[in-house]
């Protein structure tokens, strides 16, 4: 356990320390200091409900004269719990959050290194990109690609570029940067000796010592006068150039990389000159060496991008905003590959996956299934110790700009009680790297623990597929508590930017109204799995348990966006061929050595269609939908048929209607008639043996 040292910030917010357990201060970053300082000679981690002051804490503990056996950690009940309107009644969140600060660490995950040596591309129009290029060339190696002409300085202290960019991609220290040089003068080769500006009869030369075409006569005079140096030619047929940079400072109107959201160690500032130097200021620390997480793990083996050279599931690649995925076939065989230098750890991939292939390990699913579990649990525990019967709702939302909007609203109805709602009693804040990085799995094991309902607060920053997927996964997350009988207990709040206080205020406000609601189960036991669909089935198995109405024989449909669901066949068109076996990823479908039978575990399906455009009948359909985990596990029969058997040596080599398919078709044709016919009937030995025996007689 830790030490636990609670500041009332001045007496403003109405805590109860004997409720608490804990000794309340009203100045620990001030004339209390001292308590603070006693704290750190013991051995326990200590956990100081003050974020506000943590610099200031951090900073006391670095000079301390022992150093800390134990983290020294930091909880807001501030903001989130003392300065609401519900401040009296918080007492069973402020120990939630207490006890989550309270909880070991997540493991440490691998880390992805960058390493950059300060080469600098500063691409834009010359007027623009050579004045930063003078201020940031001292300190930075800088190279110019100027895509509009400007004035060029005398010396040739850094390399200046002209034309157009036709690709652009890489990352922090591995920016690769092709253009295509479209004037007659190269710069490279250019002197700058003016030369060409003296010979040039129509003055289309300028001190940006490129050709006005529109002004050119071809009286290529200019080519006389740098006959010498050579930099000039109207007939020049390597256009193509592709350097190699650290840094790119793009201040074109529209810059165009490929993806939306941009790599470190990119930044397009755009024309406005405020922006440009926020901008430049970064630059100059993206120099040395860098580290990152790792943010994803990825498994093969269970994903279901493609089989057998169709393409199934491209989730991932669709929602990634960063361009960091891609896909792979190699002998028919499908994959994705995540560049974990342009992952920028927003973890819509793991929230979109259907199999579980790939997933968000920033923390891991199972570490937030500990800390959800003792939220939720604590929050139970101290409410029933009050007489309060309410269950907790959970906010999901991302830890800093998410953290941000969160303060913001707490300083606010502090100040303001009559104009902004803080977070209600009943209402629990849990900060994620990113609030796409969570999904249907976490969801729905979170109201098997005990919280009532799940929000998420999305504060406008996020890329707009990324609150496309989590409005699709929101949906299909209330169609399945709505199969069992359940009201919809996931909810967004749209907030339109961090700023944006009155949105989150407004659904605060909306809560606090409608009171605290009771949790739809008895809490789960279960600890979460890293492995989506094992987390997944075992929420669905605890929900349906509880359900308050039992499913249909035939299952309750889904949204087509569903990564639970079976098949549906036309029997009439399928000839039991069993392609669809073989493109099955997951193992789904099998086939039988012995019969011909075409049988299905739904719970192994993803809905991934692989084997929808893998079947050459066109006999099958995906069918989004809910059935119970019974009939989930058992394997059902899609169609069987009699065996076809060779009408020589009595063999089964088909399916009886495969093979009148085949006779139907083929009967017409002149090749097939008489004994050609017959052999058709034969499996592939007879068929030679009768067709050698038939040339010797």
């Amino acid at each position: 356990m830790s030490q636990k040292l609670v500041c009332n910030c001045n007496g403003t917010m109405p805590l109860d320390a004997k409720a608490m357990g804990v000794p309340v201060h009203q100045s620990l970053c001030r004339q209390e200091v001292g308590s603070f300082l006693k704290a750190l000679d013991g051995s326990d981690s200590l956990v100081v409900a003050c974020t506000q002051e943590g610099a200031l804490f951090s900073e006391l503990a670095d000079q301390a004269e022992k150093p800390l056996v134990a983290p020294l950690r930091f909880v807001n009940i501030r903001e989130v719990a003392g300065w609401t309107q519900e401040a009296k009644t918080s007492g069973p969140k402020i120990a939630a959050l207490l006890a989550l600060a309270d909880m070991p660490e997540a493991e440490p995950v691998p880390v992805v290194n960058y390493e950059s040596q300060g080469r600098l591309l500063i691409v834009g129009a010359g007027s623009q990109a050579i004045p930063w290029a003078e201020k940031l060339s001292p300190s930075l190696d800088v190279s110019v690609l100027c895509t509009e002409p400007g004035n060029l300085p005398l010396t040739r202290s850094y390399p200046i570029f002209t034309g157009v960019v036709t690709k652009l991609d890489g990352y922090l220290g591995n920016f690769s940067v092709d253009w295509d040089l479209q004037n007659p003068i190269d710069p490279e080769m250019c002197t700058r000796c003016g030369a060409c500006v003296e010979a040039c009869p129509e003055g289309a030369i300028n001190l940006s010592f490129e050709i006005d075409l529109s002004k050119c006569k071809s009286h290529r005079d200019c080519v006389t006068a740098c006959a010498s140096i050579g930099a000039i030619s109207f007939d020049r047929k390597e256009r193509a150039r592709n350097a190699e940079f650290d840094l790119i400072l793009d201040l074109r109107v529209d810059p165009k990389m490929r993806m939306s959201q941009t790599p470190q160690g990119y930044f397009a500032p755009g024309v406005d000159p405020l922006e440009q130097a926020l901008a430049v200021n970064q630059l100059s620390e993206m120099v040395g060496e860098f580290e990152k997480p790792k943010y994803f793990v990825y498994n093969e083996k269970v994903c279901a991008h493609g089989r057998n050279g169709k393409v199934g599931c491209s989730a991932c690649i669709d929602v990634c905003s960063t361009g960091a995925i891609g896909s792979i076939f190699k002998n028919g065989q499908g994959s994705v590959e995540v560049n974990p230098n342009l992952c920028m750890g927003c973890g819509a991939c793991a929230t979109t996956c259907p199999s579980g292939a790939m997933r968000y390990n920033y923390p891991s699913v199972a570490h937030q299934g500990k800390e959800l579990k003792t939220l939720a649990s604590v929050f139970t525990a101290e409410a029933k110790k009050i007489n309060q019967a309410m269950a907790p709702s959970l906010l999901l939302h991302s830890l800093k700009a998410g953290t941000q909007m969160i303060d913001g609203l707490g300083r606010s109805a502090h100040v303001m009680p009559k104009q902004f709602e803080g977070l209600p009693a009943f209402v629990i804040p849990y900060g994620i790297e990113h609030i796409a990085s969570t999904g249907l799995d976490l969801w729905l094991s979170s109201l098997t623990y005990g919280f009532a309902e799940v929000i998420l607060l999305l504060s406008g920053d996020e890329d707009p597929a990324y609150r496309a997927a989590l409005e699709e996964q929101a949906n299909l997350a209330n169609s399945i508590l709505k199969a069992y009988g359940f009201d919809e207990r996931i909810h967004l709040i749209l907030a339109n930017s961090t700023d944006d206080l009155a949105t989150a205020s407004k659904a605060m406000g909306v809560l606090r109204q409608r009171g605290a609601l009771g949790s739809i189960c008895t809490p789960a036991t279960v600890a979460l799995s890293n492995q989506k669909r094992e987390t997944l089935e075992a929420a669905l198995e605890h929900l349906q348990k509880q359900a308050k109405t039992p499913l249909p024989e035939a299952g309750v449909a889904l949204p087509k966006s569903s990564l639970l669901g079976g098949l549906a066949i036309n029997k009439d068109a399928c000839t039991l061929c069993m392609s669809c076996v073989s493109g099955c990823p997951e193992g789904a479908l099998l086939d039988n050595p012995d019969e011909p039978i075409l049988s299905f575990i739904e719970k192994q399906c993803v809905q991934c269609g692989i084997c929808v455009q893998t079947c050459p009948e066109k006999a099958l359909t995906l069918s989004p939908r809910l059935q119970t985990v019974e009939q989930r596990k058992q394997k059902a029969v899609l169609n069987e048929t009699q065996a076809f058997h060779c009408i020589s040596c009595g063999k089964p080599f088909g399916t009886m209607k495969m093979v009148d398919l085949m006779l139907t078709k083929l009967g017409a044709h002149g090749a097939f008639a008489g004994a050609a016919m017959d052999r058709l009937k034969m499996c592939g030995d007879c068929r030679v043996v009768d067709m050698v025996k038939k040339e010797h007689e």
